[in-house]
């Protein structure tokens, strides 16, 4: 091969420098399977060469035989996984190997020092799906050479991973790429066995790459090379010839993670339009799950012929951490994302596709409890968002979604359960949203609620403020805030028999409620007495339809302007301080300090549920005042 250029060294960027430092000295002791990421890379570049000749008839490649080859050399200890696939320019080997575009990176590192032990650190690697850089827990040098389809001049990487790689062109490059691992010596007890073995070698394809529509081939007996895997696409095979291993092998090689599905999923359709598909659910949410720029969907195929990866036309995005493959057997080959976004039968898939994952999340609920309450706290954040767009599923993932209450502090509950717990004569599903469960917990709206025994949904996901908004409500309950609007928790027999004393209530109060409405009319809209206290003086609730506090932050911080959205102080008629001022006030209408005492009191309601003061250091000016008097 001749060189036709003096080598350019060049520096890897700083997190991938990290990166390749924790594959060299990485803990994950399964260091058999870098074979597979390298497999698979083989795989994915002929898949796209496949599909780049059918879109490009000018394109000149050879797509006779293609395949991946595997050679080792037990005497220069070398091992080379070799493909004539889509190959790559400079620029992309640039791109692809010498930086990691891959959202997340700064901070998957930042977890991974955190990490305490190695199971932490394998988990983390695993999220990551490092790829190409796992040949560093095997090699200590790692050469590349590469050449795209269709392009004369082929290009050579070389690194030991310490920080720098050297790149050169080449000519007379054979099309594809040929990754030739350096490898380090035998050390079985840190789990480095000979990859220079033709028999390992061939026991790591079957267990990992068995099912690569690809032929692998390596060297036999007679030196005619034999292909050494089966080929066999795992969804078009009966489900009853699968083994679980297989399916999860399957899943790590679609997906990059390193840990086995928490559910597979399989669906099979028939008549009108044909398709397969193999569906997984992972077993933990990716660093990038809500990253603006993360990639989702699955692969589609058509008639086993790989057309793209991240098919986002198949999976909405509530659901876009669930993995795999849907083989059409009806659709053009030269089909575009923009022509799939119309399709129908594209969009038939899809629906069938959601409803199967849905109803598959359901019956884990009840068959699989931990199983389930594993899948909620990974994605359960996502699966909400499908709560506001998409109408269709609606009443099936409130079925399947869970949420904190009151009834238990450390289990979530189900809708369908809180329901079944209801009081007799109960017609709302009550909740809060806050920034926390101590901060919802503690707060004034809940004292009534907790005295006469009432469940409430303690929501605290930023999502959680939207759709609650959104969906009216559940089995025909519909859904009410605490923190809104009035609240009756009275019987109609509690009503009739105190009906004479809040008349009177409200009548002894009147003067106060009034002069107070004015004295605090720049901040609340109305003072009311309220029915939700026991303990405190006070607490401030929006009107029904209005946006909380968090919300009209959230719209405020995405740039939306909003006029000022002001809200309800309520009283305590039972409290002490309300009931002095009451007095104070039919004594003293005029008294200056009555006003600075209305003033603290809207203030230590604001504080309660965890908002902010317009004019912090005048109410600390303000209660240091009225301390000093005490002494």
């Amino acid at each position: 091969m001749e060189v036709t250029a003096p080598i350019e060294t060049l520096e890897f960027q700083s997190e991938a420098r990290q990166l390749l430092q924790l594959m060299i000295h990485s803990i994950y002791s399964n260091k058999d399977t870098f074979l597979r990421e390298l497999v698979s890379n083989a795989s994915d570049a002929l898949d796209k060469l496949r599909l780049e000749s059918y879109r490009d008839k000018d394109l000149e490649a050879d797509t006779g035989d293609l395949h991946i080859a595997i050679e080792t050399d037990p005497e220069a200890r070398t091992l080379t996984v070799r493909d004539n696939g889509i190959g790559m320019t400079r620029e992309e080997v640039v791109a692809l190997i010498g930086t990691i575009a891959k959202s997340g990176t700064a901070d998957f590192l930042t977890k991974l020092k955190e990490a305490k032990d190695a199971a932490a650190s394998q988990d983390l690697i695993g999220q990551f799906g490092v790829g190409f850089y796992a040949s560093f827990m095997v090699a200590d040098k790692v050469t590349l050479v590469t050449r795209r389809a269709g392009t004369a001049e082929g290009v050579r990487w070389e690194s030991t991973g310490e920080g720098t790689y050297t790149i050169q062109p080449v000519e007379d490059a054979p099309q594809g790429t040929a990754v030739t691992l350096h490898l380090k010596p035998e050390d079985t007890e840190d789990h480095l066995y000979d990859y220079t073995s033709a028999a390992k070698i061939r026991e790591i394809v079957k267990r990992y790459s068995d099912f690569i529509t690809w032929p692998i081939r390596m060297k036999g007996e007679g030196e005619e090379a034999e292909t050494v895997n089966s080929m066999k696409a795992l969804w078009a095979r009966s489900s009853s010839e699968v083994t679980e291993d297989e399916y999860h092998e399957f899943y790590k090689h679609v997906s990059h993670d390193w840990q086995d599905p928490l559910e597979t999923i399989r669906l099979q359709a028939e008549g009108t339009f044909e398709y397969q598909a193999l569906l997984f659910l992972p077993s933990h949410a990716p660093m990038d799950l809500f990253l603006r720029e993360r990639k989702r969907g699955v692969q589609l195929y058509v008639k086993r012929v790989f057309i793209m990866d991240d098919c986002e036309s198949l999976v909405p995005e509530y659901l876009r951490f669930v993995k795999g493959v849907v083989d059409a057997q009806d659709l053009s080959l030269n089909v575009s994302r923009e022509i799939l976004q119309q399709d129908r039968q594209i969009q038939l898939i899809r629906r069938r596709l959601v409803k199967k994952v849905l109803s598959t999340v359901k019956t884990m609920m009840t068959a699989d409890a931990e199983k389930y309450a594993t899948f909620w706290r990974e994605f359960g954040r996502a699966v909400k968002e499908g709560l506001l767009d998409d109408f269709e599923n609606r009443e099936a993932i409130l079925e399947i979604s869970s949420f904190a209450s009151t009834h238990d502090a450390e289990k979530p509950t189900s809708l369908r359960d809180y329901v079944s717990r209801m009081k007799d004569g109960q017609e709302h599903i009550y909740y809060m949203t806050g920034e926390s469960r101590s901060a919802i917990e503690n707060s004034p709206h809940m004292e009534a609620f907790r005295a006469k025994g009432y469940e409430v949904l303690v929501l605290t996901d930023p999502i959680d403020e939207m759709w609650v908004d959104a969906v009216p409500g559940f089995d025909g309950k519909q859904f009410q805030s605490i923190a809104k609007g009035q609240v009756d928790l009275e019987s109609e027999e509690d009503k009739k028999a105190t009906e004479v004393a809040r008349e009177q209530q409200n009548k002894d109060f009147e003067s106060l409620l009034t002069w107070m409405g004015t004295a605090l009319g720049e901040s609340v809209k109305e003072v009311r007495l309220s029915s939700r206290l026991t303990t405190s003086p006070a607490c401030i609730v929006g009107d029904t339809h209005d946006l909380t506090p968090t919300l009209e932050k959230m719209y405020r911080a995405m740039g939306q302007e909003l006029p000022p959205i002001k809200r309800i102080l309520e009283l305590n008629p039972d409290h002490g301080l309300v009931t002095g001022l009451r007095e104070a006030h039919a004594a003293r209408p005029d008294e200056e300090g009555l006003a600075e005492t209305a003033e603290l009191l809207y203030g230590m309601a604001l504080l309660a549920e965890g908002g902010e003061l317009a004019d912090p250091s005048r109410f600390i000016k303000l209660l240091a005042g009225r301390l000093e008097k005490t002494l």
